[in-house]
């Protein structure tokens, strides 16, 4: 549920503009839901015409509260359908319309690798999404999925289709592509993540042998905390490089 700013005792109503918000404001705000969002994101979904703020006379966005309502729409339907953002935009103009618009499929097909989904609550319900999901989910065309592919930055399971970590990876880079970053550049960052997974293996590898069933379940919860002060200090590693301040 996102939260809305409300005008305080004794100043009455708050009008539109009084609760309209900066991009950053916003994206505190979408980010109790959707921690990956960025202002990067925010932009590339205006570009595309999903939402339109209001600009103020020197230039700078200002989103009312149906603007931000809008986004997290389109976040939610990308994130638990894996629409492309042509058919999010055509759907919620048709809402918008006053049209009974049923939610559409992706790519009019359902591609999961197990053919399992739930069309209740629109999610899959295996842990591997197939080839169209995957498309869908990071917005790019079949070629560029071939070259991340060929890159080694993304791969389909052994059983087939892909995981979600994978699917959060096609979109991270999908969205550093948008910065001009290739395959190629980014094939170093896969290297240095296989590197500190080795080292975390290497603590938790005798854990993992063990006999004894807890014993093994602490490996995993283990590998889990080191993994995540792992993605913690490569962050600091990279703002303390590019000067920016931490919070």
């Amino acid at each position: 549920m996102l939260r809305t700013p409300t005008g305080g005792a004794g100043h009455g109503t708050a009008t539109a503009d009084d609760r309209a918000m900066s991009i950053g404001a916003v994206l505190l705000q979408l980010r109790d839901e959707f921690p990956e969002v960025t202002i990067s994101k925010i932009r590339f979904l205006e570009a595309e015409g999903l939402v339109e703020p209001q600009r103020t006379p020197s230039g700078y966005r200002k989103f009312r509260p149906d603007d931000v309502e809008r986004l997290a729409q389109v976040l939610r339907m990308q994130r638990d359908h894996y629409l492309p953002l042509k058919v999010i935009r055509e759907h919620l103009d048709a809402l918008a319309r006053g049209e009974q618009a049923s939610l559409p499929s992706a790519g009019g097909q359902r591609d999961l690798t197990d053919g399992s989904w739930d069309a209740e609550s629109g999610r899959a319900t295996a842990a591997r999404i197939g080839r169209v999901e995957l498309l869908a989910a990071a917005e790019v065309t079949e070629s560029e999925l071939e070259e991340w592919e060929s890159y080694g930055l993304v791969a389909p399971t052994a059983e087939g289709g892909y995981d979600a970590e994978t699917v959060t990876v096609a979109k991270l880079v999908a969205d550093l592509g948008r910065f001009g970053l290739e395959p190629r550049h980014l094939r170093a960052m896969r290297g240095a993540a296989e590197r500190e997974a080795g080292l975390i293996e290497q603590v938790v590898a005798p854990l993992r042998r063990h006999r004894n069933p807890q014993t093994r379940a602490h490996a995993e919860a283990t590998a889990k905390e080191l993994a995540e002060l792992s993605v913690r200090l490569h962050s600091a590693f990279v703002q303390t490089a590019l000067g920016i301040r931490l919070h």
